[in-house]
């Protein structure tokens, strides 16, 4: 059904759960302090072979400790969940051994639409059929179920399935294999995507309209060639081409009207004198 697998809890890092680090499982039940999920959490989920033994996953774990795991080394308070071949049974680690307790997983009732390890006859939305819980798996404190078509069985996907009922993963033929649970994860955490360098989003017109503020916009809206470009940039039309031509001399400029005027003098006292001379030729 699905490959065998382990999962260590230890306690959560919390000021009230310190006076439960490292305290035996007799010292415990003579307090009354029952082991419950919800002070742990889950520092590793790994693989095992079959019929692996609680002592033995600890001494391997203790000769080479995965890079992933991301917790202490197994002591007394912590907590074994061994998955061998669909038999679920979780250890509590004690001094000198491994006690089996069987209280420590408290699956969701089947009230208000919860998954239980027994359900059956369940409907999963936009699915046909009913389905079956035939395995589930403890991950951070919260369980998740492996459903099998109750009519085709095996000749049908199975789903993942939260103990909300929502569909975690949609198609899997290998059960929670590293797939799987790398997707449940990833439900639990999911991963940031961060922007590369400081690259902006491409904006429409419309959008770089709504971003240039108010006054800036309206002195835009005089000065655009067309209202398509109104995008924080004045006057996107194409500049107009300039006649290249020296820059004249504003005093070469009064020279030449200087000479015009006498020009224009001269040309006036000389029409005074050729008058004159007329009028005298008559007498």
């Amino acid at each position: 059904m699905s490959r065998s697998q382990f999962a260590v809890y230890q306690l959560k890092k919390k000021p009230e759960l310190r006076n439960l680090l490292f305290r035996t499982y007799e010292e415990l039940a003579q307090d009354q302090i029952p082991v419950q999920v919800k002070n742990y959490e889950q520092v590793y989920l790994g693989t095992m072979k079959s019929g692996e033994t609680p002592e033995q996953i600890k001494k391997e774990l203790e000769k080479k400790q995965p890079h992933n795991y991301k917790g202490h080394a197994i002591n007394t308070s912590d907590v074994m969940i061994l998955n061998d071949n669909g038999i679920v049974t979780v250890y509590y680690v004690n001094k000198d051994a491994f006690i089996e307790i069987s209280d420590f997983m408290k699956v969701a009732s089947s009230e208000n639409g919860g998954l239980t390890k027994d359900t059956v006859g369940y409907e999963i939305e936009g699915k046909d059929g009913s389905w079956e819980v035939i395995d589930y798996l403890l991950v951070e404190g919260k369980n998740y179920f492996l459903m099998e078509h109750e009519q085709y069985g095996k000749d049908v996907a199975y789903v993942v399935l939260n103990q909300d009922g929502k569909v975690i993963v949609d198609s899997t033929y290998n059960g929670f294999d590293d797939a799987v649970k790398q997707k449940i994860l990833d439900s639990l955490h999911p991963p940031v995507q961060e922007q590369t360098g400081n690259s902006k989003p491409k904006l429409d017109n419309w959008q770089k309209y709504l971003e240039n503020g108010e006054y800036l916009r309206s002195a835009e809206i005089t000065e655009e060639a067309n209202y398509n470009m109104i995008d924080g940039l004045k006057n996107n039309a194409a500049p107009k081409e300039k006649k290249n031509r020296p820059k004249e001399s504003i005093l070469a400029k009064l020279n030449e009207k200087k000479e015009e005027v006498a020009r224009r003098s001269g040309q006036k006292a000389m029409q005074q004198v050729m008058g004159q001379d007329m009028e005298r030729t008559k007498k």
